[in-house]
C-alpha cells in the first residue's frame, strides 16, 4: 500500500525517532530506506500519523537490534515522508527527503519507539570569497582523486562535479566516499560551511595518499613479480641442463615425488629412509637399471594408505541388520562380531575422555572361522566389513610356501616386490580394513622358508604395529588391521600360529537351514542370474527339500546352489521353446529335470532284529544312521572286523566284546559260546571308511543281542562313547546325529548324560515328536535299547537252554 503527501519544511518540536544503521543522511538528499525492526516502523507509523516529519538518526553500534537513547548520536537529519510502502513479510519501505539539520536536545521513550525533543542547526555560510576559494579546491581534488582511479560510479560523479551549492558539494563527497560512520557524522554535525569545506579537502587529500601509497606497492610487487621470473627463469635454465645431463623428465618426477611425500605425513622411523631413496633417486640418470628400482620403491611407498583409514560405523542395530540380510543362522559368528563392536564403542567412548591412550582403541581380535567347505566362512568376511563400513580384501593363501609370499623379497633381487600383505594394504586402500586370509591351514612348507612362521609378527596384536617388509625395509603399523582367518582342518595350522588366534567353529547347515536359505538367498540369486522374472519359475518347499536329501551330500550350499541353478535353466529352457508363461517344479519332477536320485538316507529297520543295532554318524556333510551288525557262529572265539573301521573303532568293538565276557552270567549268555564261536562285527556300506569311539554303545547293544538272542529295538537310535566298566561317555557332533536320526524316522535317542546340555543348540521345532534317554552307563543303554530291556536278559539266566531261543519266533534280518 503506497501512501504520499507533499512535503514540507515545518520543523515540529517532537519527532519521532528512526534508527539507522551505518549511514549518515544529508540535507537535500532524497534516500528510500528498508525498516524492518518493531522500533522503527512503529517510529513511521506514529510520524504518517502526525505530520510526516521524521528524525533519521544513526546508531553508534550497528550490532544492537533495540538501540536506546545512549546509543544514537545527538545530531541527524529532519526529513518528510514521501512515500511509504508496506511489504508482505510486515516490513517497510519508505522515500525520504532530508530537509534539516537538527540537534537533539533529550530521548522520551514512546509506545515502542523513542521520540527526540529537537532544534535546528542554522547553517552558517561564512565569507564568500573563502567559501568559493575552498568550494574550487575540493572540486578540483574530487577530480584528481577521480583520475588517480578511485571509483565512484559516472553517474554519481557527473552529479557532484556539476553541483553549484557548497554546502551540497561537501555533504555529497561525504555521503559517496568510504569515510568511517563516525567522520560523516562529524561532517553532519558540523553547521559551518567553510569548516565542512575544510574537512572534506583533509579528506580527499588522505585519500590522495592512500591512493599514491596503493600504486605504489602496485609497483613494488610488480618488480617483485619481475625478480621472481626472473629466478624462474634461470631455474628454467637450469632444469634444461639437468635435462641435457639426466633426461626430459628426471627433474620433474624428483620434485612430483618430493611434494608427494611430503604430503604424506610419514612416521619419524620411515621418513629418514624414504628421503635418502629420494636423493639417491635425484642424482641417478632416470633410464638407469638403478633409477627403475628405486622409483619402483618409491611409487610403492607413495601409494601405501600410512594415515588413510575409514571411520568405523559403530550402530550395533545397523550391524546386526546387515549381518541378518547376508546370512542366515551363524548366530555364534554374529554375536562375535557385535561383541568386537560393542568392546569398541566402549573404547572409543573411555579415548575420548583421556582414560585410556588412542592405539588401545584399535586393537582387536585375530578371527579364526573354521568349518567345511560351503558354509559361508569367506562371504560372512565381507559381511563384516560391510557392517563396520570398512574395505575389504582377501588374500588366499592355499599353496603358498615361501616366506616372500607374506614378507616380500629385498630389493636385491630382479623384480623384487613386497608381499601379499603389502599389497592388500594398497589395494584396500584403508590403514584398517577387513582382510581375510583364506586357506590358512594350505599353507606349504618348503626350502625357502615357512610362510606360516612369517605370519607370527603379522597376527601378534603386540608385534603387528611395527611390521617390516622385506621390500619397504621400514615399519608399517598393521595393529588397525582387523585379521580374519579361514580354515577346514585347524590341526594343520601350527600351534604357535594357533595359538595367536581366537577359534570360531563354523557347524554344517541342517537340511532346514538349507532349505531357508535355499529360499532366501541363493533362489533369488539364480533367479536373477538366469535372466528369469520371480514370477516364472515356482518351486516347490518339497521340491526344495528333496533336492536337499537326495541330490546333494554337502555341509554347506555350494551344490545345491549349482542344482537350483539347473533346474532354473532346463525351466528358462522350457519357456522360450514350450511356449509356457510359467514353470512349476514339485517334488516329482525332479527326476525329469536332475534324473534319479543321487544319495538314499537312511531310514529306521522295518523290525526289531538280533545283532543290528541303530548307531548315528557324524561327518562335516551332516548327520545320519548307520547300522552295525554282528553274526556269531560256530569257531575258535575269535573276532572279525569289516568295514572300513578305524583304529578306535576296532578298539570300541572289542571293549564291547570284553564288557559281553565280563556281564555274559548276568545277561545269560554261556561263557563257552565266546570260546566255541567267532564274532562278526560288520558297519555298511563298506566302501566308507568310519572312525570315532562313539559307536560304543551301538556295538555293545548288537553284540549282546546277537550273543543273547533278544532283538535290538529297530526304532531307537544310539550313540555313546563306553569304557570297559560299563560308563558312557560323551561325544560330539550331537546336533548333527539327532536331526540325521530325525530324518530316519527315529523317534527314541539313547545319548550320554553329560551331552544333555547340547540339546539347546538344537530349536525346539526339531525336538518335538523326539524321545530321549540319557544313559549313565551301559546297563541304562541297554534296557531302553533291546526288546524287553535288561528284564528280557535276566529272564534268560532262568529259563532252560532250549527254551533261549524263544527269540527266533520274532522276524530276523540277516545281513
Amino acid at each position: 500500500m503506497d501512501k504520499t503527501e507533499k512535503n514540507n519544511t515545518h520543523l515540529p518540536e517532537r519527532l519521532p525517532v528512526c534508527p539507522v544503521r551505518g549511514s549518515v543522511i544529508y540535507p537535500s538528499m532524497v534516500m528510500p530506506i528498508d525498516a524492518g525492526r518493531p522500533i522503527s516502523i512503529r517510529a513511521i507509523e506514529a510520524a504518517l500519523s502526525q505530520e510526516r516529519v521524521i528524525l533519521i538518526v544513526s546508531q553508534r553500534d550497528k550490532e544492537i537490534e533495540e538501540p536506546g537513547p545512549a546509543d544514537l548520536y545527538d545530531v541527524g537529519t529532519a526529513c518528510n515522508i514521501l512515500r511509504m510502502r508496506k511489504n508482505a513479510d510486515g516490513s517497510v519501505q519508505m522515500l525520504v527527503q532530508a530537509f534539516a539539520r537538527v540537534q537533539v536536545q533529550q530521548y522520551h521513550p514512546a509506545s515502542g519507539y523513542l521520540e527526540a525533543s529537537v532544534a535546528r542547526l542554522p547553517e552558517v555560510e561564512g565569507k564568500a570569497t573563502e567559501v568559493t576559494a575552498l568550494f574550487r579546491e575540493v572540486k578540483e581534488r574530487f577530480e584528481t582523486l577521480l583520475r588517480e582511479g578511485r571509483y565512484v560510479s559516472p553517474e554519481v560523479a557527473q552529479f557532484v562535479l556539476n553541483l553549484e551549492d557548497p554546502s551540497q558539494l561537501a555533504d555529497y563527497i561525504a555521503f559517496h566516499l568510504d569515510f568511517k560512520l563516525d567522520v560523516k557524522q562529524q561532517i553532519l554535525a558540523t553547521p559551518s560551511v567553510v569548516d565542512r569545506l575544510k574537512r572534506i579537502a583533509v579528506l580527499l587529500d588522505a585519500e590522495l595518499d592512500l591512493v599514491e601509497t596503493q600504486r605504489r606497492i602496485q609497483q613494488q610487487v610488480k618488480e617483485e613479480i619481475d625478480k621472481n621470473q626472473r629466478e624462474f627463469f634461470l631455474r628454467e635454465q637450469m632444469k634444461a641442463i639437468q635435462r641435457e645431463l639426466h633426461g626430459e623428465e628426471g627433474e620433474m618426477e624428483v620434485e612430483e615425488f618430493r611434494q608427494k611425500i611430503a604430503a604424506l605425513n610419514l612416521p619419524p622411523s620411515v621418513l629418514p629412509e624414504v628421503e635418502r631413496e629420494l636423493s639417491r633417486f635425484a642424482r641417478m640418470h632416470p633410464d638407469s637399471a638403478e633409477a627403475s628400482v628405486v622409483r619402483t620403491y618409491l611409487d610403492w611407498i607413495i601409494n601405501l594408505p600410512w594415515n588413510t583409514r575409514t571411520e568405523d560405523q559403530i550402530d550395533l542395530q545397523e550391524a546386526k541388520k546387515i549381518l541378518d540380510e547376508d546370512h542366515y543362522g551363524l548366530e555364534k559368528v554374529k554375536d562375535r562380531v557385535l561383541e568386537y563392536l560393542a568392546v569398541r564403542k566402549l573404547k572409543l567412548e573411555r579415548q575420548k575422555k583421556g582414560e585410556i591412550p588412542p592405539e588401545e582403541v584399535s586393537k582387536g581380535p585375530i578371527l579364526l572361522f573354521v568349518g567345511p567347505p560351503g558354509v559361508g566362512k569367506t562371504s560372512i568376511a565381507k559381511s563384516i566389513a560391510k557392517s563396520l563400513g570398512r574395505k575389504y580384501h582377501r588374500i588366499s593363501l592355499g599353496g603358498a610356501r615361501d616366506e616372500s609370499d607374506i614378507r616380500g623379497h629385498r630389493r636385491t633381487y630382479i623384480g623384487a616386490m613386497p608381499g601379499r600383505i603389502i599389497q592388500g594394504m594398497r589395494q584396500a586402500g584403508s590403514k584398517n580394513p577387513v582382510i581375510l586370509l583364506d586357506e590358512v591351514d594350505k599353507l606349504g612348507v618348503s626350502y625357502q622358508g615357512d610362510p606360516a612362521a612369517a605370519l607370527l609378527e603379522l597376527l601378534d596384536p603386540a608385534q603387528n604395529k611395527e611390521f617390516t617388509d622385506h621390500y619397504l625395509g621400514v615399519p608399517f603399523d598393521m595393529s588397525e588391521v582387523l585379521f580374519i582367518c579361514t580354515a577346514n582342518f585347524p590341526e594343520n595350522i601350527p600351534g604357535p600360529l594357533f595359538d595367536r588366534m581366537e577359534q570360531i567353529e563354523f557347524t554344517s547347515y541342517i537340511e532346514q537351514e538349507k532349505l531357508e536359505i535355499a529360499k532366501r538367498y541363493l533362489l533369488p540369486r539364480q533367479m536373477s542370474e538366469n535372466g528369469l522374472k520371480e514370477n516364472q519359475v515356482h518351486i516347490t518347499e518339497a521340491a526344495l527339500m528333496r533336492l536337499i536329501t537326495h541330490y546333494t551330500r554337502e555341509a554347506g550350499v555350494r551344490n545345491l546352489e549349482r542344482e537350483i541353478g539347473t533346474l532354473l535353466r532346463k525351466s528358462a529352457r522350457a519357456i522360450l521353446e514350450g511356449g509356457k508363461k510359467r514353470v512349476r517344479i514339485g517334488e516329482a519332477d525332479l527326476e525329469k529335470y536332475l534324473g534319479p536320485a543321487r544319495f538314499q538316507p537312511e531310514s529306521e529297520a522295518r523290525a526289531p532284529q538280533i545283532g543290528v543295532a541303530t548307531g548315528m554318524f557324524y561327518t562335516p556333510v551332516g548327520g545320519d544312521i548307520m547300522f552295525i551288525e554282528v553274526s556269531v557262529m560256530p569257531g575258535k572265539g575269535n573276532l572279525i572286523l569289516t568295514g572300513q573301521l578305524g583304529d578306535v573303532m576296532k578298539e570300541s568293538a572289542r571293549a564291547a566284546l570284553s564288557y559281553a565276557k565280563k556281564n555274559a552270567t548276568r545277561f545269560g549268555i554261556p561263557l563257552e559260546r565266546f570260546d566255541n564261536s567267532d564274532v562278526h562285527i560288520h558297519v555298511p556300506a563298506g566302501a566308507v571308511p568310519k572312525e570315532g569311539p562313539s559307536a560304543g554303545i551301538a556295538i555293545t547293544a548288537a553284540l549282546v543281542s546277537a550273543l543273547a538272542e533278544v532283538p535290538v529295538r529297530n526304532d531307537v537310535a544310539m550313540t555313546g562313547e563306553i569304557t570297559l566298566t560299563g560308563r558312557v561317555l560323551p561325544i560330539g557332533g550331537v546336533k548333527e546325529k539327532i536331526l540325521g536320526a530325525r530324518r530316519a524316522g527315529i523317534r527314541e535317542v539313547i545319548l550320554p548324560k553329560q551331552n544333555q546340555p547340547d540339546l539347546s543348540d538344537i530349536p525346539l521345532y526339531l525336538r518335538q515328536n523326539l524321545r530321549f534317554h540319557f544313559a549313565e552307563s551301559l546297563d541304562d543303554a541297554l534296557n531302553w535299547a533291546l526288546v524287553g530291556g535288561l528284564g528280557a536278559l535276566q529272564q534268560k539266566t532262568t529259563l532252560p537252554m532250549k527254551k533261549s531261543r524263544r527269540s527266533k519266533e520274532q522276524p530276523v534280518a540277516r545281513a
